[in-house]
């Protein structure tokens, strides 16, 4: 946008200027031409006197000596031809084709015009004047003189509307630029705004102040729009996270009752009985997912420090070998954040839920990158796309314990580090848990 802008402010700028500037420079070398032609016509009308006097008196001495010294004085070339185009003499480097303008003098007509002196020329101009009056003409004079000092002027004037028009140029590029910055000083705001708040840190705010009235109303009106927005996922994560703290009480308490109850409990109850702790114990697991998710949200117990990664993966070494699976470790006294820990305590529970027996779990960090990948039944392209989400489980793991919650959690966490979370496929089966933590 800013590029877009200063282009076409610049190109109106060069398109007025050149407006004023071509006709300007264009009109001062017909000036300048014509004033040449007049200084020349001058000249040239005084030699056709003189030729005419002469060729009265049949004595061209005193004409001879005017044009010679003429010639010599300014560099010019005069020839003089009688009326039937003989030349009677000549003076000076008479170089030019002198046919069209003899014809036109000897009809009676002058010069009235001369080609346009340009910086690139002409190098001379021819003249011609008849000598006598009327039906009375004795003959022609013809004046070639060079350029030389019309062109320096013309190239002087030209070379000092140039400077001006690259001057002005310049200065409109510059004020355009700075127009163009100060026009889009809020939408940079605004996208910088944006992208802080896409990346979690909803406290961003624009800074209004600097740009058209416009613009800083959207900023302003854009901040109240993120209070709001703010406000209200603060209220939802508060309530989340008192909710589920008022519920732990009650459903621990339900939990003593519950067994409390089982010695009076006849045969025929004890399945109903165990299918209701079975849901309690369920109920418990997600109303303390609820409460780690808002907490996570919060930014709470995500904190800077780090921990080692080896001496964490060894306490999971217990809950393998009870199920039958192999934990592989490559990973060897490397301090990783503590939320990476915790994504990797996730990806780990949840991994020994869904790998059967004999089979492999390896967790790997390199350059960064930590990896928890199993040799499990894997998920689809479509549930790897969606298993990032709250609540959501596969169809094929409804008898899985589990709240839905701990991939979200973990993608909450990743987040609230700066890393990234990706699910990938194994090879041949399973699935990837990849972070990609955040590069000092």
């Amino acid at each position: 946008m800013n590029a877009r802008l200063v282009g076409t402010f610049t190109t109106l700028i060069v398109f007025l200027v050149a407006a004023l500037a071509v006709p300007l420079g264009l009109a001062y070398a017909s000036h300048r031409t014509n004033r040449l032609l007049l200084d020349r016509r001058a000249d040239a009308t005084r030699f056709a006197e003189l030729a005419d006097q002469a060729a009265r008196e049949d004595d061209y001495t005193a004409l001879i000596a005017e044009v010679d010294r003429y010639a010599a004085l300014y560099g010019a070339a005069v020839r003089v031809r009688d009326r039937d185009g003989t030349a009677l003499l000549t003076a000076g480097d008479f170089t030019v084709d002198d046919g069209e303008a003899l014809r036109l003098a000897l009809s009676g007509r002058t010069t009235e015009d001369l080609p346009t002196i340009s910086p690139f020329g002409p190098g001379t101009v021819l003249l011609a004047e008849p000598a006598g009056r009327d039906a009375q003409l004795s003959g022609v004079v013809l004046l070639q003189t060079p350029t030389d000092q019309a062109r320096g002027d013309v190239t002087l004037v030209w070379g000092a509307l140039a400077l001006g028009t690259l001057a002005s140029v310049s200065y409109a590029v510059l004020a355009a630029r700075r127009l163009a910055r100060w026009i889009l000083r809020p939408v940079t705001e605004l996208d910088r705004t944006t992208q802080a708040i896409a990346q979690g840190r909803l406290d961003a705010r624009a800074h209004p102040g600097v740009g058209p009235s416009e613009l800083r109303r959207l900023e302003e009106r854009f901040n109240a729009m993120a209070d709001a927005v703010a406000g209200a996922m603060e209220r939802q994560r508060a309530f989340v996270a008192d909710a589920s703290h008022e519920l732990r009480t009650p459903l621990t308490v339900l939990g003593l009752r519950l067994e409390n109850l089982e010695p009076h409990l006849r045969h025929e109850g004890t399945a109903e009985y165990a299918e209701a702790m079975a849901e309690l114990d369920r109920l418990s697991l997600l109303v303390e997912d609820l409460l780690a998710l808002a907490k996570v949200e919060a930014g709470a117990g995500v904190g800077g420090k780090d921990v080692e990664l080896g001496p964490r993966l060894a306490t999971w070494r217990e809950v393998y070998a009870a199920k039958g699976v192999r934990l592989v470790t490559e990973v060897s006294g490397e301090v990783v954040p503590e939320a990476a820990a915790r994504i990797a305590d996730i990806a780990l529970d949840n991994a020994q839920k869904f790998v059967p027996a004999g089979g492999t779990v390896t967790v790997a960090l390199d350059g960064g990158v930590l990896r928890v990948a199993d040799d499990g039944p894997g998920l689809g392209e479509e549930e790897r796309a969606e298993a990032l989400g709250r609540f959501w489980r596969s169809g094929s793991h409804a008898n899985v314990p589990g709240s839905g919650l701990g991939l979200a959690i973990a993608a909450e966490l990743a987040r609230a580090c700066g890393a990234t979370l990706h699910l990938l496929p194994a090879d041949p089966h399973g699935l990837i848990v990849e972070l990609r933590l955040a590069q000092p």
